[in-house]
């Protein structure tokens, strides 16, 4: 008897001491929320605080050594971000936003050698970590190097798809190039990964200007559309008859579906990409080109809301314009903002769009 009543006080103590441990992380991460409401007000002392406090509730969590460092970045104090980053770097619990914060330290001290060794460092631990590139190309965007910047942004496209700034950074420079039509594409998918934030109002409008400035009017009855350099083809793309997407892919479709509009405004970009989607699968040498965009613009116009998706797509362009349409068409924006959330475009490592693949 008294052997079970020992077993029993032993298995009540271990579920009681459970149960503590348990409680004591349930309050750490009840603190962390506090200290990152203390953040968002500006109380970042106050925030360092309590984060310790959480710590010390949860030694083997590593996070509340993370947020401690970024609440110290959030103060400027890098270095001592710096000296709490390297002590958790190596931890098994590591992941890629720990050398991200550390790279960016570096950076913000003018140290964009540092960076980069740590960014590097990172991605041969964490090689499918798109905001590790991000980061890459962000170091050679303040350098005013495009072209390297370029690289990072899209290999990133390439091998993290669902990561978003990759596209933003991607359709910038684009946009600003003699390249224009990988903007273009670029900057959709993008909204459609991020639908809801400044940089999605910056690039719809991004689009639309694009848009205005690469497709002019001459006259009534003629025009000039430029979304790529017009190189002369490659004798190795005559021998392999691969003619550039960026010509054959894109502009041709554009300029046969811009036929009939004699400016760029809202509705006639509408009607503009409805004649596109078309007007490429029309073409029996576009099946040389797969693009997971393209293909959801077909979808969208099989179910009747491509003239909502573009109107929205594109309304930062032109609000008023937009405000007026959807106020005239108050059924089908209604439709499509129900139907748009869970039928957004589905980008994933096996459905994907980069550069390359052309």
């Amino acid at each position: 008897m008294k052997t079970i009543n020992a077993y029993v006080l032993s298995i009540m103590m271990l579920i009681a001491l459970s149960a503590a441990a348990q409680s004591d992380k349930d309050k750490a991460l009840t603190m962390a929320r506090q200290a990152i409401a203390k953040e968002r007000d500006g109380d970042i002392a106050g925030a360092i605080k309590i984060l310790e406090e959480a710590q010390q509730l949860d030694k083997d969590n590593t996070d509340y050594t993370y947020e401690i460092a970024y609440a110290h970045y959030l103060n400027k104090d890098y270095k001592a971000a710096q000296q709490l980053l390297r002590n958790i770097i190596s931890s098994k619990t590591a992941n890629d936003r720990y050398y991200q914060l550390l790279g960016n330290t570096y950076d913000m001290q003018g140290d964009s050698t540092g960076a980069v060794t740590v960014y590097k460092q990172g991605l041969a631990k964490f090689p499918k970590s798109g905001k590790l590139y991000t980061e890459l190309g962000l170091v050679y965007i303040n350098q005013k190097n495009y072209n390297k910047a370029l690289n990072y942004f899209e290999k990133g496209i390439q091998i993290d798809p669902q990561h978003a700034s990759n596209y933003y950074w991607a359709t910038r420079i684009y946009c600003s190039s003699d390249q224009e039509v990988w903007g273009m594409i670029y900057g959709e998918i993008f909204i459609n990964l991020e639908s809801e934030s400044k940089r999605t109002a910056e690039i719809s409008k991004l689009l639309y200007d694009t848009y205005k400035s690469e497709i002019t009017y001459s006259t009534d009855t003629s025009m000039s559309i430029s979304f790529c350099n017009n190189a002369m083809l490659t004798p190795e793309q005559i021998k392999k008859h691969k003619l550039p997407f960026g010509n054959f892919g894109y502009e041709l479709p554009l300029t046969l579906a811009v036929v009939g509009t004699h400016s760029i405004t809202l509705n006639s970009l509408d009607t503009i990409r409805r004649n596109f989607v078309n007007t490429f699968y029309e073409q029996k040498k576009n099946k040389d080109y797969p693009n997971i965009l393209f293909d959801y613009q077909k979808d969208l116009l099989t179910q009747g809301y491509l003239s909502a998706y573009n109107h929205w797509l594109l309304m930062h362009g032109d609000e008023k314009a937009f405000a007026e349409w959807a106020s005239a068409h108050k059924e089908e924006i209604t439709n499509f903002i129900k139907w748009y959330p869970v039928h957004k475009l589905n980008v994933t490592d096996d459905h994907r769009f980069y550069r390359e693949q052309y």
